[in-house]
């Protein structure tokens, strides 16, 4: 058999051993409720799960459509096919690295949850008592899939298919397993240090972020970027549908982070509303005093970045300090989108900029402004005289700054050793929707 032959065929292998694998699990009960659970947190945080799941196809949307129309569909499917990947990965072993039995504080023991083992009658979360353990494992799962799913705008347009598989795969178990331990596990070294982050600040945008910024450093530029050639958004209506549906759904990413249907929750759905909305207008607002006209893409992009900003901070911050937050949010994010397009930086839809960046900009707004009288499990931050707090989240986005960007590298030179990372000069300018896929979106031009 050819090397070309065993590339092809191991992936489907690799997901027929799995499926062969669960068959000798032993089956296990679903959970017992015994009176133990809240039957109101148990539906909104089914509700809230199916609410992130929602971000996903948002994201694909939200990307798609500012791609060229030749590659509109190769982008969508490497954010959705998340879905798949990292759901059969989870359940193998995904689930375990982040919240099984802590090895040292750095990750979980991968036998802890093997196959969801104890999962689905297992006693409930300790920080989430209020509804059963399957619950709460499906709810993480779906921050899994959505995170390497965010890379895909900074290495669209020229990564092939296959090797974004691995590369989902490896990200997910090398980056997003570790750092989710270390930030969520009560046992993790970075929880003990005292780090805040409600919903994903660290866990999913900077690790995405700083992996989208390796990404593009290994995959270099395309050509239409060498060339500096204004490549137009394939479809606007598009983003803006994409938008509204990460708006929506991140009502489940961050006030479904209370892990209950409580005040705590009512809190953050109101900070995540408000941070968006003001990040949107400042955006938007801040194009028009540098000459621009107002326009559908910045206010999308705008409102995205302040989502992102205020989902560390969303249930630790006061509903009128998620308006600074999400308006200087947006206006850091837009000059470093600017920056970054003055350089040689090939990072397609700054998926660094707005996530990395926006990530990095709520961690330190957490540490400024949380307040216990808003979270009594929280902390008080710069702003309310506790600058010790402040250093422990400047210091934790450092670790995990450095720890994401440098293993993302590897992983990226990694995948170029054993696959092609990249697609040809001649499959680039065919598209990647027909030379990856097969493909078309709609009606194509004559000359691409």
């Amino acid at each position: 058999m050819s090397k070309s032959t065993v590339k092809q065929f191991a992936p489907f292998l690799v997901l027929v051993l799995v499926a062969v694998l669960a068959l000798f699990t032993p089956s296990f009960p679903a959970f017992n409720d015994g009176g133990k659970y809240s039957a109101a947190d148990i539906a909104w945080i089914i509700v809230a799960t199916a609410l992130v799941f929602l971000m996903t196809p948002g994201l694909a949307f939200f990307y798609g459509g500012m791609v060229h129309r030749k590659n509109v569909i190769s982008t969508m499917i490497k954010s959705v096919v998340a879905a798949g990947v990292v759901s059969i990965l989870w359940v193998f072993v995904g689930y375990s690295l982040c919240f099984g039995q802590s090895i040292n504080g750095f990750i979980g023991n991968p036998s802890t949850h093997l196959f969801f083992k104890g999962v689905a009658a297992g006693a409930p979360w300790s920080l989430a008592p209020t509804i059963p353990l399957l619950l709460f494992a499906l709810f993480q799962l779906m921050f899994a899939i959505i995170t390497p799913g965010l890379v895909v705008g900074a290495v669209a347009e020229r990564i092939r298919f296959t090797a974004f598989i691995l590369f989902i795969a490896m990200f997910s178990l090398l980056v997003y397993a570790p750092i989710a331990h270390w930030t969520w596990h009560p046992d993790g070294f970075l929880f003990k240090m005292g780090v805040l982050d409600f919903a994903g600040g660290t866990v999913v945008h900077i690790s995405a972020g700083c992996a989208a910024l390796a990404g593009a450093l290994v995959l270099k530029r395309r050509k239409s970027h060498m060339q500096h050639m204004e490549i137009p958004p394939a479809n606007i209506p598009y983003v803006l549908i994409g938008t509204g549906l990460l708006w929506f759904g991140w009502f489940g990413f961050n006030a479904g982070s209370a892990l209950g249907a409580n005040s705590l929750s009512v809190g953050a759905f109101a900070t995540t509303n408000t941070a968006a909305a003001a990040a949107g207008l400042s955006w938007m607002l801040f194009d028009v005093i540098r000459g621009k006209k107002p326009s559908v893409l910045g206010f999308c992009i705008g409102a995205v970045v302040g989502l992102v900003a205020i989902t560390p901070a969303a249930g630790f911050v006061a509903i009128p300090q998620s308006i600074f937050i999400g308006v200087v949010a947006a206006i850091i994010s837009n000059l470093a989108s600017h920056f970054k397009s003055k350089s040689t930086v090939d990072d397609t839809l700054d998926v660094f900029p707005c996530h990395g960046i926006g990530g990095m900009v709520g961690m330190l707004m957490t540490g400024i402004f949380a307040t216990k009288s808003v979270n009594s499990a929280g902390a008080d931050g710069l702003f309310y005289g506790n600058a010790a707090f402040f250093l422990t989240q400047l210091k934790a986005l450092v670790i995990v700054v450095v720890y994401s960007f440098v293993v993302s590298y590897g992983i990226f030179k990694f995948i170029g050793l054993i696959l092609p990372l990249r697609v040809t000069e001649e499959e680039e300018e065919l598209g990647l929707d027909a030379s990856q896929h097969n493909e078309k979106y709609g009606r194509m031009p004559q000359q691409a």
